[in-house]
C-alpha cells in the first residue's frame, strides 16, 4: 500500500485510536474517570452521588474487582474510586495510583455517604452519568458509545460542554472504519513504515506480556492459565499462547494493579489479540519487525470485525480477538490474505455462538477457546480442510463472513442481551 493513499494513514489512525493503555476492566475504570471528572468540576469532595448506568455496562461491571480498593467491586466502588482518588488527567489510568490512606477513604466514604446507581434513561448502548451533590453545589459528567467520550458536562444546572453528535453512532470515531477489509490489512502490514506505529506495538507487547506473566506466577481468578499449563505442560506453544492470555485476563479481572494495552475497548480483547501472536513470535524465533507486522494484523482484524459488532454486545468480544490473533499467527507462518482470510473464516465458523455474559473471570476461559479456534483455523487451511458459504452462518468470502457476524452481534443477540442481563440482575 502506498503512503499517498488516503487508506494508509487511515489504517495509522484506527490503530493508535484503538491501542491505548487502561488500568483495570474498562467499564468500571471509565465510570472513574467520569467520578474524576466529576469531582473536578464540582471542585470538591461531594457528599452525595448518583450514578446511571446502561444496561451493558451493569453487567460488565458487576463481577469484577476495581483496582486500588482494597478488592471491591461493582458501579458504586468504581465511581468512588474515581471521586476520592481519580487523576482525572491520566484517563483509563484514572486510578493507576492510590495511596494507601486513599484507599480506606473509598471504603469510608462508601460506608458513611450515600451513593446511587440506577439505570440509565437512554437507548444507548454505552451511556453513564456521575451526578456529584454538595450542598447547593452539583455537577455530573456523562461518557457515552465509548469509554473516553466525554459528550456532556454540567454544573450547577448549567451545561459546560455539549457533544451535539452524541446520537450519531457514525461519529463516535475520528476515523471512518468502514474502509476496513482483509485484503488492505496483510497490504498495509506488509507495507507500513514501522515507525509510525512501533511505541503502541511495543507497549502492547511489554504491558501485556507483563499481566500475562503476573497472571501465570500467582493466584489471580480461576487461574484458567495454570490449569493449562499445568494439565498439558508447557512445551507445546498452542498452550502457552492460550495459557498466557488467559492468566492476564485472569489477573485484570481480579484487580490486578498492571495496566494493559485495550483494543476496541477492552483489556480482554487486547490480551487475546496480542499475548498469543507474542508468544508464537518467541516459539519461531522471528525477528521484530515481523513480529510488529504480524501484531498489526491481529490488532487490525479485531478492530475490523468489532465495528460491526459495537463495543458492547452479547456477542462474547474475545471471540473477535482471538481470530485476530489467528489471523497474526497465520502472518507469522508466512501467510499472506488468502491464508489469512481462510484463517479468520474457520476460527469464525467453530466460536461465534459464545456470548458476553459480563465482565468476570471466566473471560479467561473464553478467552482460551477464542484463541484455540484461531491457531485450529490456521491449521485447517494449512491442512487442506476450510468451512464453506452455507455452512452455518459463513457465506463465501470473509468480508461477507464478517458482515454476517457483526449482523449476529449487533442486531441478532439483541433480546438474547437483555435476558442474560435480567438473569443477571435476578428478574
Amino acid at each position: 500500500m502506498d503512503k499517498s493513499d488516503n487508506r494508509y494513514s487511515a489504517y495509522v489512525s484506527i490503530l493508535h485510536e484503538e491501542l491505548m493503555p487502561a488500568m483495570g476492566c474498562t467499564e468500571p475504570i471509565a465510570i472513574a474517570y467520569a467520578g474524576a471528572m466529576a469531582r473536578k468540576i464540582l471542585g470538591q469532595l461531594p457528599e452525595r452521588v448518583l450514578v446511571e448506568a446502561s444496561d451493558n455496562i451493569i453487567k460488565n461491571v458487576k463481577s469484577v474487582v476495581v483496582p486500588n480498593t482494597g478488592n471491591l467491586k461493582g458501579i458504586e466502588a468504581a465511581a468512588i474510586a474515581g471521586i476520592v482518588a481519580g487523576d482525572a488527567d491520566k484517563v483509563l489510568e484514572v486510578i493507576s495510583y492510590v495511596e494507601e490512606d486513599k484507599k480506606r477513604e473509598i471504603g469510608e466514604f462508601l460506608n458513611t455517604n450515600e451513593v446511587k446507581v440506577k439505570p440509565a434513561n437512554s437507548d444507548v448502548i454505552f451511556d453513564l452519568i456521575v451526578h456529584v451533590f454538595k450542598g447547593d453545589e452539583c455537577a455530573s459528567v456523562q461518557i457515552s458509545h465509548y469509554h473516553t467520550n466525554i459528550v456532556k458536562i454540567t454544573k450547577n444546572g448549567e451545561t459546560t460542554l455539549y457533544n451535539h453528535h452524541c446520537d450519531d453512532l457514525n461519529t463516535k470515531h475520528k476515523t471512518d472504519r468502514t474502509i476496513m477489509n482483509v485484503k488492505d490489512i496483510v497490504d498495509f502490514a506488509d507495507s507500513v513504515d514501522l515507525n509510525l506505529v512501533k511505541d503502541a506495538l511495543k507497549r502492547q507487547i511489554k504491558y501485556n506480556t507483563a499481566i500475562a506473566n503476573e497472571g501465570i506466577k500467582n493466584n489471580w481468578g480461576a487461574n484458567v492459565g495454570s490449569v493449562l499449563l499445568k494439565t498439558w505442560g508447557e512445551n507445546d506453544i498452542k498452550v502457552r499462547a492460550k495459557a498466557f492470555a488467559a492468566a492476564g485476563s485472569d489477573a485484570r479481572m481480579s484487580g490486578c494493579e498492571l495496566p494493559v494495552m485495550i483494543v476496541s475497548g477492552s483489556g480482554n480483547q487486547g490480551l487475546a489479540t496480542s499475548v498469543p501472536v507474542i508468544e508464537y513470535a518467541k516459539e519461531l524465533k522471528v525477528d521484530e519487525d515481523t513480529l510488529l507486522r504480524a501484531l498489526l494484523v491481529s490488532n487490525l482484524v479485531t478492530i475490523h470485525q468489532k465495528t460491526g459488532i459495537g463495543r458492547l454486545s452479547a456477542f462474547c468480544g474475545a471471540i473477535s480477538a482471538g481470530v485476530g490473533a489467528g489471523a497474526g499467527i497465520t502472518y507469522l507462518y508466512g501467510g499472506k490474505y488468502k491464508e489469512v482470510a481462510h484463517t479468520i473464516v474457520n476460527a469464525l465458523a467453530i466460536v461465534s455462538g459464545i456470548v458476553c455474559d459480563g465482565a468476570k473471570p471466566s473471560c479467561a476461559g473464553k478467552i482460551a477457546s477464542a484463541v484455540e479456534a484461531g491457531i485450529l483455523g490456521y491449521h485447517m487451511y494449512k491442512n487442506g480442510q476450510q468451512f464453506y458459504g452455507g455452512d452455518g452462518i459463513v457465506v463465501k468470502g470473509v468480508e461477507n463472513t464478517i458482515k454476517n457476524i457483526g449482523r449476529l452481534g449487533s442486531v441478532g443477540m439483541r433480546e438474547t442481551d437483555k435476558e442474560i442481563i435480567r438473569m443477571m440482575l435476578g428478574e
